[in-house]
């Protein structure tokens, strides 16, 4: 393992902020390596996939002593220093002939491993066909029912899907289209079929076929083009042999997504949503407003003049003396008339007042 060293400058500060965790990954970085021994089919099949994978592969020119199934050490140093986390290794024995190991890594630890043996590979350079333009996303096809249901091709696929799938996009236009990635293989034998697939040995499942194919857009009289493919290669036939799963512990870690608060993910921000269009949306808390005081358009015929406003002072004034009037009741003989006299002159006073 690889001392941390704090960094001194800025530009080594930058180079280990590029490598820390994001929300949007970058591309994941394929090293591919040349065991001691190598065929000529294992040598054209880490270079094609290489073709395949540029411009995020890293191909080592020098033969390594290496052997993951027995210690991949050297798989996660090499991971720490390139600051990748895929391998495809190039092995050949006479006990495992063509041999390609595909490695993943998660955290700078290994995450799982999956061999595959060649049966037969052809490169680009025997089709007379165009080829696939480099640094552009491919189409993938899975045909067979295993790579649903069988253990060892769901992982060979989610593998193959890491190696080529490259940067994710938001869009993207059917003129940057080029290439299909598609993997076939056929159903499991008739005379396995009382066995479950898990038990069967890997010498008698089928093998996997990886065709490459370029596409072409043709005139259809229509908006939507008329597509045809074209076989450009690689063409590569695999047949599985030893695996090594990964933990569950760290492949949950693996499949772990980085919540983005743009999209409302993560903590919760008290009275802010994010609706169905993915635009944020606030909601604010205002005290109890009083409407007497609001302030509306200013007009001539609004405004309060001064004859309404003695108006006003003079009602105010009668109020409060037939509030005293009521309230004020004579002793003695002569107190009906005095109480009669009182309200005569209120209703005379009331009379003037709407005259």
């Amino acid at each position: 393992m690889l001392r941390t060293v704090k960094p001194k400058n800025a530009r080594s500060k930058r180079a280990l902020k590029e490598r820390e965790a994001k929300i949007v990954e970058n591309p994941k970085t394929a090293i591919f390596v040349r065991g001691n021994q190598t065929s000529q089919v294992v040598q054209t099949a880490l270079a094609e996939l290489l073709a395949l994978k540029k411009p995020d592969g890293i191909a080592f020119s020098k033969k390594n002593d290496i052997h993951p199934f027995e210690d991949h050490s050297s798989l996660e140093f090499w991971a720490d220093k390139n600051d990748a986390s895929l391998f495809c290794v190039g092995l050949h024995s006479k006990k495992r002939p063509h041999d390609l190991v595909f490695a993943r890594m998660f955290d700078g630890q290994l995450l799982d491993m999956l061999e595959v043996g060649i049966e037969s590979a052809k490169s680009m350079t025997e089709f007379s066909t165009g080829k696939p333009a480099v640094a552009m996303k491919p189409f993938f096809t899975f045909t067979g029912d295993l790579f649903d249901t069988h253990t060892l091709y769901q992982q060979f696929k989610s593998t193959i899907l890491d190696f080529f799938v490259g940067a994710p996009l938001a869009s993207f236009s059917l003129h940057g289209c080029s290439h299909v990635i598609a993997l076939t293989t056929s159903p499991l034998p008739a005379t396995s079929s009382t066995l479950l697939s898990t038990e069967l040995p890997t010498s008698s499942l089928p093998a996997i076929h990886f065709r490459v194919y370029t596409i072409s857009l043709l005139k259809s009289g229509q908006r939507t083009p008329r597509v045809e493919l074209t076989e450009c290669g690689p063409a590569l036939d695999f047949k599985l042999r030893r695996h090594v799963d990964a933990d569950e512990g760290r492949m949950k870690a693996a499949l772990k997504r980085a919540k983005d608060p743009s999209r409302g993910q993560g903590k919760k921000v008290k009275n802010v949503e994010v609706d169905e269009m993915g635009d944020k949306v606030g909601r604010i808390h205002m005290e109890r407003q009083d409407l007497g005081q609001l302030q509306t358009r200013k007009m001539k015929g609004l405004k309060r003049g001064e004859g309404a406003m003695d108006l006003d002072a003079e009602e105010e004034g009668a109020r409060a003396g037939a509030e005293e009037e009521e309230e004020y009741v004579p002793e003695g003989p002569d107190g009906v008339g005095e109480v009669q006299a009182a309200v005569e002159a209120a209703e005379g006073r009331k009379k003037r007042r709407k005259a």
